[in-house]
């Protein structure tokens, strides 16, 4: 039987099948379900690192479960601005430029 279809696996499943299984079943399954934090917690706290390492290919993704989970545009925002001051004005500009792109689609889906 064919396993459910995932962001991981429909990123980098056809190259890294376990890559593709460890991040559904360790990170996202286990890391992500641990007690402490709530996952809308997690998503602040990920896109912060994102941001902050000027990793744009996962931010994406992040930003959006961010919004899924209850993080508000106005939060994301203020996040970018805080970490300005601490990872620079690049990365704050590039993190701004994508998070209104995800802002402007899901307007647009909501239209």
């Amino acid at each position: 039987m064919a396993e459910p279809s995932t962001t991981a696996r429909q990123a980098f499943g056809d190259i890294a099948p376990d890559l593709a299984r460890y991040t559904d079943t360790l990170l996202f399954d286990e890391v992500w379900a641990r007690p402490g934090l709530s996952q809308r917690d997690r998503c602040m706290v990920t896109i912060t690192c994102l941001i902050a390492l000027y990793r744009g290919n996962e931010l994406g993704f992040h930003l959006r479960k961010a919004l899924d989970t209850g993080v508000t545009r106005e939060e994301i925002i203020e996040i970018i601005t805080h970490l300005a001051f601490y990872s620079g004005w690049p990365t704050a500009s590039s993190a701004l430029a994508l998070a209104r792109q995800i802002f402007e689609d899901r307007k647009d889906a909501a239209s």
